[in-house]
């Protein structure tokens, strides 16, 4: 058993119990959150992820809180690309609404209002959009690592569900024929973009933990 903790960088409590959920096939890997780390939240944390790519912001989050923790850490940055948007919102898929005043509930539902206003007049066959999750892997010396998945699907006229968070209720899966806002969790893990890019990363660290430990 692993004695040293893998951290999850992490303010969110939603994409925290999802990251867990998609981890639980690795009990070798004892992962802990911010608080439980005892890393407080500061104001600088907001401009950590002001990047243009996925890969650029899940690295300066996952080598921040590695350095604050001093413990090896996961961080990713994930964002809904939709096609009839030129790949918006994106990287800002979380700020999208342009709404710092929100959190949680509230601010997805205005990231969703604003979504549904811009894709206002656009067919169905042209609502094509994916979900991308990269995932960075801080683990000390200088060595990281990053994992990406993606899943394919449609944004819908309206909301459909009320599992998951962010714009999961809106985003539909034709072979599910349900949004993952209607999927039970282990059906969006097994889906999803954090799922695939996780349980790589999971798969890896694994790995190196049976070989050598990796720094963990």
């Amino acid at each position: 058993m692993n004695d040293r903790p893998l951290l999850l960088a992490t303010r969110s409590a939603d994409k925290l119990r999802e990251i867990r959920q998609i981890l639980a096939d690795h009990p070798s890997l004892r992962v802990i959150g911010l608080d439980e780390a005892g890393v407080e939240e500061t104001p600088e944390e907001e401009g950590i992820e002001c990047f243009e790519t996925f890969e650029e912001n899940s690295l300066a989050k996952a080598r921040y809180y590695a350095a604050r923790s001093g413990l090896p850490t996961l961080a990713d940055d994930s964002g809904l690309c939709v096609d009839a948007l030129d790949g918006a919102p994106g990287v800002y898929s979380k700020r999208f609404a342009g709404r710092p005043d929100l959190k949680g509930g509230g601010l997805d539902r205005a990231n969703n209002a604003l979504l549904l206003e811009k894709l206002s007049g656009v067919p169905e066959a042209e609502r094509t959009a994916r979900y991308v999750c990269v995932v960075a892997l801080a683990l000390g010396d200088g060595e990281e690592h990053t994992f990406r998945g993606t899943c394919e699907g449609v944004i819908l006229l309206t909301e459909r569900g009320v599992g998951g968070f962010g714009y999961d209720p809106l985003f539909y899966i034709p072979e599910e024929d349900a949004t993952f806002g209607e999927l039970p969790p282990e059906r969006k893990n097994a889906l999803s973009h954090r799922g695939r890019a996780i349980r790589a990363a999971g798969n890896w660290m694994a790995r190196g933990l049976d070989e050598s430990g990796y720094g963990l």
